[in-house]
This record gives structure tokens, C-alpha cells and sequence, in this order.
């Protein structure tokens, strides 16, 4: 009987060890930050509080849900389709972007700068139906895996980020993705990695092209209309999209700063703001001022002080990078 109790015991502590919410954070300012916003704004008795309909949050992708690092993960995709398609398309060969991704010359590939990457974005990401694109995403992440952690792109979701997301919607929040990322691209990945459904992905985008089909009807990729989701296009899209100003933003770098700064100006409720810093190079990466390809971060660190959002130090706040179930990382020496 007594080993019964002491066995009951101990499954009560572990599943209150299991239930707590943010359990990948170290209980440091930024997780207390995190619980008092919460708490604050949903609590009816507080003047903080904010009814259920107006809780949307916007969270960036690239660096804030995932790494960035080295390159993102679709510049990543788009470089590994070219390899794939080269066979097919003999007339690739007198293209000397091309031939540098097949030679893994990356110098020269990121030296071509936004034009080059548009032009490699054109030849992986259009002429095809979106069910086609969607495909060639979905049979991608189940065949590669990042290079210097060995995990699937889809295990490698910011276990901290992920608990983050779940404790919101559990309290009453609508989360969404706001991010530079390829709209089509992202929204193959986010409901299975983040519980974030398609309709609430929104991230840069091209116009498509309707036609009748023998079959029923199609929708193919182009180029046409491009619209790139960063910087100061990022509250352009909310608006267009969600149709009201978020409560919370969560971003990393000075991309997303237009996003904070349109967030925390909304006048109806006291707002949050959060800044992922990348200090960790043993378990992730480390930059800002000088990041290895996307993802500077000077001007949000100072407006973060000015404005009151919360800095988030990889290193210090976080106690596991990713969800060691699924991606096992083993620290640099």
C-alpha cells in the first residue's frame, strides 16, 4: 500500500513537471515577461485585460520559429531543386548562376545578390501548379536534412517558440506566421511543425494563374506581382490579411521591426513585444550586426530598450534549443 502511494506520488510530480507550459524555458526575466503578458491580458478583472477576439499575435518564421543559419531553409530547398531539375533542363548549362549552385559556389551564388536569388527563386518556385510546388516541398523535407545538425527541416522547430505558441492558443490567442519566407513554402510545414493552420500563414508571394484543366482546374506558380513580406511590408500584409492590428509580435531581427513597432502601437490594448537574440553558437548560432546570410539585428536591440519588448538571449533564457525527441544536437567544443 505504501509503495502504491509513494508510486502515485511520484506520477502526480511528473505530470505536474509534464503540464508546465513553458518547460524549455529557463526561469529567467524573459519567461516572466512572457507568464505576466499573459496573465495581464487575460484576466477580466485587470485593466490590462483584452477580450478574446482581438488576441492575434504575429510570430516571423525564419530565426524566430527556425534557424536562418547558414541560409534559410527555402534558399536552402531552391539551391537542392536546382541540383534535382539540372538533368531536365540541358539549357541550364549556359547559366552561370546555375552552373555556381552545382559547383556548391555558394561566394558567387550570394554575390549575386537579390537578383540572382530571384532568378534562382524563378526557375524552383514557378511554371508549376501549387499542388505540384506543394509536393516537391513535402518530398524535399523527407529526404534532406540540415548538414550540420543530421535533422529533418521539420524537426527543427525552436522547441521553446513551439511551447510558446501552445501556451497562447491556450489562453484564448490566435497565433500567426508573418514572415519573408514564401508563403506556398511555409504553408506545407507550419500546421504540422507549429499547429498554425495554412489560412493563418502569411509570408511573401507571387500572383498565380487560373486555368480550366481536363481534370478540373489549376492554379500555376509565377513570378508576376512579386511581393516581398519584410521590413516595412510586414504591417502592409497584416493589414491586408488579417484585417486588425496584433496584441503581441515576435520576431529577431530588424525585419521585423516595422511588425513591432506597428504592433506595439495599437491603441486598444497594452501590447508585448519579444526579440529572439542568436547568442548560442554551441547549440544554434550566434550573430546580429554581422548574421551569416539574413537576419541582422542592430537597431531592434536598441529600440527593444526604448520601447519596453523583451530580448530573449538564446543562450541564457532557453534550455533546450530544439525538441531533443526529434533533433538531438551535440553542443560545439
Amino acid at each position: 500500500m505504501k509503495r502504491t502511494l509513494i508510486t502515485l506520488a511520484l506520477c502526480g510530480l511528473c505530470s505536474t513537471a509534464t503540464a508546465e507550459p513553458l518547460s524549455a524555458w529557463n526561469d529567467t526575466a524573459a519567461k516572466h515577461a512572457i507568464e505576466e503578458w499573459v496573465q495581464n491580458a487575460t484576466n477580466p478583472d485587470r485593466p490590462t485585460f483584452i477580450p478574446t477576439d482581438k488576441r492575434y499575435v504575429v510570430f516571423d518564421n525564419d530565426g524566430t520559429l527556425w534557424p536562418e543559419a547558414p541560409m534559410t531553409f527555402q534558399i536552402q530547398f531552391a539551391l537542392d531543386e536546382i541540383k534535382r531539375l539540372a538533368p531536365e533542363n540541358p539549357n541550364w548549362s549556359n547559366d552561370p548562376l546555375v552552373q555556381a549552385v552545382l559547383k556548391d559556389d555558394l561566394k558567387s551564388v550570394v554575390g549575386s545578390g537579390e537578383k540572382g536569388l530571384m532568378h534562382l527563386l524563378s526557375l524552383t518556385h514557378s511554371g508549376m501548379t501549387t499542388e505540384d510546388f506543394t509536393q516537391r516541398v513535402a518530398n524535399w523535407v523527407s529526404t534532406h536534412k540540415d548538414p550540420r545538425f543530421g535533422c529533418q527541416y521539420d524537426q527543427m522547430g525552436y522547441q521553446p517558440m513551439r511551447q510558446l505558441l501552445d501556451y497562447l492558443r491556450e489562453n484564448g490567442f490566435k497565433t500567426w506566421i508573418v514572415s519573408g519566407g514564401g508563403i506556398d513554402f511555409m504553408r506545407v510545414l507550419s500546421q504540422k511543425m507549429y499547429g498554425i493552420p495554412p489560412e493563418q500563414v502569411i509570408g511573401s508571394f507571387a500572383l498565380g494563374e487560373f486555368a480550366l484543366s481536363g481534370d478540373g482546374t489549376t492554379i500555376t506558380k509565377t513570378m508576376s506581382g512579386a511581393f516581398n513580406d519584410d521590413a516595412a511590408n510586414k504591417p502592409v500584409a497584416i493589414h491586408l490579411f488579417m484585417g486588425q492590428r496584433p496584441v503581441g509580435a515576435f520576431g529577431n531581427s530588424d525585419g521585423d521591426l516595422a511588425m513591432l513597432q506597428y504592433t506595439a502601437a495599437n491603441p486598444d490594448a497594452k501590447t508585448f513585444g519579444l526579440l529572439v537574440h542568436h547568442t548560442d553558437a554551441a547549440r544554434e548560432y550566434a550573430y546580429d550586426s554581422h548574421p551569416p546570410a539574413s537576419g541582422k539585428l542592430v537597431d531592434g536591440l536598441t529600440q527593444a530598450k526604448s520601447h519596453g519588448w523583451t530580448v530573449v538571449d538564446m543562450k541564457q533564457d532557453w534550455k533546450t534549443v530544439f525538441d531533443p525527441a526529434q533533433c538531438v544536437v551535440k553542443s560545439s567544443p
